[in-house]
């Protein structure tokens, strides 16, 4: 039997899904979408071709950290200038900025390479309910 890889990324149809981060736990979702943006759900995954589909999570604001995480966890940033670090704490981003707690779990799951960024802008992450991408006719990831 003969394996076929896809040489680019238009052999594959791109498909667009819907998760809904209502009281899931942030890693365990993570894994999924990681794994939605790569492709792997396919058959015809291929490591070095973006065969992945689209991903739009709502109700970001809404995801669950297990034990003392929404406190004690930490997300660090540097201005680039000497003693600027600062760190921000979980609770303190899911006020500001709440998808970005699933941007960053997200990224950490992807390959350190220039075919993460592809995969990266195929995920779309709002804080509420709504989003503008019911054109594009998103089925709910079951999963």
């Amino acid at each position: 039997m003969k394996t076929t890889l896809a040489k680019t990324a238009s052999d594959t149809a791109k498909a667009w899904y819907v998760v809904d981060a209502t009281d899931q736990i942030l890693g365990r979702l993570a894994v999924k979408i990681a794994s939605i943006l790569r492709g792997r759900h396919k058959p015809t995954y291929t490591p070095h071709v973006d065969t992945g589909d689209y991903v739009v999570v709502i109700n970001a604001d809404k995801v669950r950290l297990t034990g003392s995480k929404e406190t004690d966890k930490t997300y660090m940033f540097y201005t680039g200038w000497v003693g600027t670090a600062y760190r921000r704490s979980v609770a303190h981003m899911r006020a500001r900025k709440p998808a970005f707690i699933i941007e960053h779990a997200v990224k950490g799951m992807l390959p350190k390479n220039k075919l993460a960024n592809a995969m990266l802008s195929k995920l779309k992450v709002y804080a509420g309910e709504e989003h503008p991408h019911a054109a594009q006719n998103p089925v709910p990831y079951k999963g």
